[in-house]
C-alpha cells in the first residue's frame, strides 16, 4: 500500500529530495498536489519542516496564488552535484591556514614544547 501511495505523489523521489529542492519544486504544484504531499508526509516521515514548507504554500495557493509554470522534474541540482555525495570544496579551493596546526604538517614539523619542569 506504501508503494502505490508513493507512486501517485507528484514529485518522483519526493524522500529524497532535500528540502532546498523541495522548496522551489512545490512551486508548480497545485492546490490538489500539495495536499496529497502533505498528507503522505504526515502519515510517513512526518517532518516538522517539511509539513511547515507544504502547509505555507498550501495556504499561499488558498490565497489566490498561482502556481509556477516549469515542471517539477526539470531542476535536479541534487543529480548532478550531489549523486556523489560529498562537499564541493576541495583543496585547490579551501583558504590557507593561518598557523599550521600544532602536530604540524609534512614541510613544517611541529615544534616541542618549551621544557616544562
Amino acid at each position: 500500500m506504501a508503494d502505490s501511495a508513493h507512486s501517485t505523489l507528484p514529485l518522483p523521489d519526493y524522500d529524497h529530495l532535500p528540502i532546498g529542492s523541495l522548496e522551489s519544486r512545490v512551486r508548480s504544484l497545485s492546490g490538489d498536489e500539495v495536499e496529497r504531499l502533505l498528507s503522505y508526509e504526515r502519515s510517513h516521515a512526518d517532518r516538522p519542516a517539511v509539513t511547515r514548507l507544504l502547509g505555507a504554500r498550501l495556504d499561499q495557493l488558498h490565497a489566490g496564488a498561482e502556481p509556477t509554470s516549469g515542471d517539477p522534474n526539470a531542476l535536479r541540482p541534487e543529480a548532478g552535484q550531489g549523486a556523489q555525495g560529498g562537499s564541493p570544496v576541495s583543496p585547490a579551493t579551501s583558504p590557507e591556514p593561518h598557523s599550521p596546526p600544532p602536530h604540524g604538517t609534512p614541510d613544517q614539523p611541529g615544534q616541542p614544547k618549551a621544557n616544562r619542569t
